[in-house]
């Protein structure tokens, strides 16, 4: 009976330890829901069935009012209705059938002032802006709806205002409930949703031959520091180059057009990349970019991320520490830092970020004979240079390069 009673004790006690480990396995949709029905733009928490199912067009259309801070106690027409006499929604038919995920995202740019996209065009325009944190299915569920507005909370309109801020201007929520959207530091997941899509892999290409075929010679990593298309990259990344391209979270490529400033010494370069996609079908409005940190004041122990495209595989993040500051390595004119943030062959080029998510440095390389010894060059050259210069084109900074070296 003793042992029986004991076993049963210990069932027991191993079924109340995983009640905190089965919330967690709830699921994003779950926690998304139930973040917009505290900030009331849902009624109440869906159901996890309910949440797997496809959300149809009159139901996004009232969450989409929600959103700009009208309720149903606050407006005399149908949330369809209003969202018509906004320009919001274009779509007036099937309003109990699935909503496409294109649909959703134009009718939100548009309520967030944003120009150049379609239908068929703006789920592709909601990811490169970053508005969107990952990549959805052709039609939503209510689960998919939940977590694409809870990620677009931070996101700001044309005027420069988040979509959260906006909700207690218009007395939907308070300062205090949104305050979690806008922490002073940001987690590993908060970087990656707000800025890696300013995060692109760079394919470089030492003939005309191996451009016009897409076949790449080398390639590393870049990131976006203005909207109209200016970006960092290392120098080694594009010397013996005449050609390069910028390929997207999206998927989409875009030329390299010219290099606006480079320093062979500070292995760091300048590029302006092209508005229009390689391939010509698509020009884009605007990137999404990064801000550079004014005074890294960075210090050993201090949290870093790094993002970039390791082995040319796939976008990716890794967090660690600052190991030293003004540290001389052989072969830079700047000392660089070291931190504990893995990249690898590929992710020259790539971003450093503080945990304010501003750039504090260009990954580089790292000590071969050493773990997690890995070496990232300062942006001082970058900040001081004439960001508007006509600049060269590879071919001609190669020319230029080869000729100071004979």
């Amino acid at each position: 009976m003793k042992k029986r009673f004991l076993s049963l004790l210990f069932t027991l006690t191993l079924l109340l330890s995983a009640l905190p480990a089965a919330a967690a396995l709830e699921g994003e949709a779950g926690q998304a829901a139930r973040t917009l029905t505290a900030l009331h733009l849902l009624d109440s928490v869906p159901s996890a069935e309910a949440l797997k199912t496809p959300v149809t067009r009159v139901r996004s259309t009232e969450l989409l009012v929600r959103l700009y801070g009208v309720t149903p106690a606050t407006r005399d027409v149908s949330s369809q209705e209003y969202a018509i006499s906004k320009g919001w929604v274009t779509v007036t038919t099937g309003q109990q059938e699935p909503v496409p995920t294109g649909e959703f995202c134009a009718s939100l740019l548009r309520q967030l002032g944003y120009e150049g996209f379609d239908d068929s065009s703006a789920a592709l325009f909601a990811r490169r802006a970053g508005l969107t944190t990952r990549d959805y299915e052709e039609t939503l569920t209510l689960g998919d709806l939940c977590e694409l507005v809870r990620d677009a909370l931070p996101f700001p309109n044309a005027e420069g205002v988040p979509l959260a801020q906006r909700l207690v201007e218009k007395g939907l929520c308070t300062q205090a409930d949104i305050q979690g959207f806008f922490p002073a530091e940001l987690t590993a997941r908060q970087v990656a949703d707000r800025h890696m899509a300013a995060v692109f892999r760079l394919d470089t290409y030492r003939t005309d031959k191996h451009f016009e075929r897409g076949q790449s010679d080398n390639g590393g990593s870049g990131f976006f520091v203005s909207e109209d298309g200016l970006a960092v990259t290392n120098f080694h990344t594009i010397e013996d180059s005449i050609h390069a391209t910028a390929t997207l979270v999206t998927g989409e490529t875009f030329v390299v057009e010219r290099v606006v400033f480079y320093d062979v010494e500070a292995d760091l370069a300048l590029l302006r990349i092209s508005k229009t996609t390689k391939d010509g079908k698509t020009e884009v409005p605007f990137f999404s970019y990064l801000e550079l940190a004014k005074d890294p004041d960075l210090r050993p122990g201090d949290q870093v991320y790094t993002m970039g495209v390791p082995l040319g595989i796939t976008l990716a993040i890794s967090d660690g520490v600052i190991s030293a500051v003004n540290h001389q390595a052989q072969g830079f004119l700047l000392p660089c830092v070291i931190n504990t943030a893995d990249i690898s062959h590929g992710s020259s080029g790539g971003v450093l970020m503080n945990v304010y998510g501003h750039v504090v440095g260009v990954t580089t390389g790292a000590y071969s004979s050493g773990n997690n010894l890995y070496i990232s060059v300062p942006l001082i050259p970058v900040q001081e240079a004439d960001w508007t210069a006509e600049g060269l084109t590879l071919a001609e900074v190669l020319a230029e390069v080869e000729g100071k070296s004979d």
